[in-house]
């Protein structure tokens, strides 16, 4: 059974998902790929625990604290190749960025291949269901491109600038603005 709340952000409502114990998908409203993740109906329970430690540990992040991704029990729901790419997400520290093709090397690596596809990448990173904790934000395309953010690019800068990321240099592509 899987559960669910809310909770009231600076970027707009979040909805957080749970499997009882485990965090397994946190939404940004009106996000792409929103609760894709999650196979069963979700029941509103205000009460667990994990939902009072995320919120918390959310109440710390956007307060300007950098809250230790260790400090929740994660779960998101994904194949392999996904749950790696979302490893590779939790290393990226507060305030720094990494390329869509810097992924992919890591990947290839830990997957013992030559190469990994950046658009592969990219997939997993877009599908990730437990958005700014696993930080999917912090991932630009190459030269500073902004491209791709589930949650909206307004609110990927949002999040960038309130970690601290010199977002000058960084640009959204011609096709892409407004998102």
């Amino acid at each position: 059974m899987y559960y669910s709340t809310r909770y009231s952000s600076p970027l707009g409502a979040i909805t957080i998902a749970s499997d009882g114990e485990n965090l397994i998908g946190l939404w940004l409203e009106g996000q792409k790929y929103f609760g894709s993740t999650v196979s069963e109906n979700i029941i509103e329970n205000n009460d667990l625990n994990i939902f009072i430690v995320t919120k918390e540990w959310l109440d710390r992040y956007f307060a300007g604290e950098k809250p230790k991704i260790s400090e929740l029990q994660l779960a998101p729901n994904g194949g392999e190749f996904r749950k790696l790419v979302w490893d590779i997400l939790c290393e990226i520290p507060y305030g720094e960025t990494i390329t869509y093709g810097e992924i992919a090397k890591k990947v290839a690596f830990k997957m013992n291949k030559k190469s990994m596809s950046s658009q592969a990448v990219g997939g997993a990173v877009g599908h990730n269901p437990i958005s700014i904790i696993i930080p999917c934000h912090r991932v630009m395309g190459t030269n500073g491109n902004l491209t791709g953010y589930a949650g909206g690019i307004d609110k990927k800068i949002k999040l960038l600038e309130h970690e601290g990321v010199d977002i000058s240099k960084l640009f959204v592509p011609a096709k892409r603005k407004g998102n």
